[in-house]
């Protein structure tokens, strides 16, 4: 289990796939707004002048010395919706996030963002 506390010792870190295969380096972590809890972070993907954020779950990651092993494969974490380096993902597209790995989205009542940035 994960816990919030952890968060901000993650930054920077490696993150590997299922097969330890590495994917890039953490860059932030976002949160269910319902629970607080870590839901997704963004892993800095690409080449050193090209670096682009890719979107991955956390429910099945697990951390180690200096790297987060996430329960999805390098490829389709590479394919995920991305953002540039100094954007925000745009609300009308959190729910592709979600969608790309299959998983259900759900807003707040009154339309509110599933994520927020930690």
């Amino acid at each position: 289990m994960i816990h919030a506390a952890d968060v901000r010792e993650w930054r920077n870190r490696d993150v590997v796939d299922t097969e330890s295969h590495k994917i890039g380096v953490l860059e932030a972590v976002y949160v269910d707004t319902t629970t607080d809890k870590p839901a997704m972070a963004t892993v800095r993907t690409g080449l050193p002048t090209r670096h682009r954020l890719v979107f991955v779950p956390l429910d099945d990651a697990i951390a180690g010395p200096g790297y987060l092993k996430v329960g999805y494969t390098r490829t389709l974490v590479k394919q995920a919706p991305s953002i540039g380096t100094d954007d925000v993902l745009p609300a009308e597209q959190e729910e592709a996030v979600f969608r790309h790995y299959g998983l259900p989205y759900e807003p707040g009542a009154a339309g509110e963002r599933q994520l927020a940035r930690r």
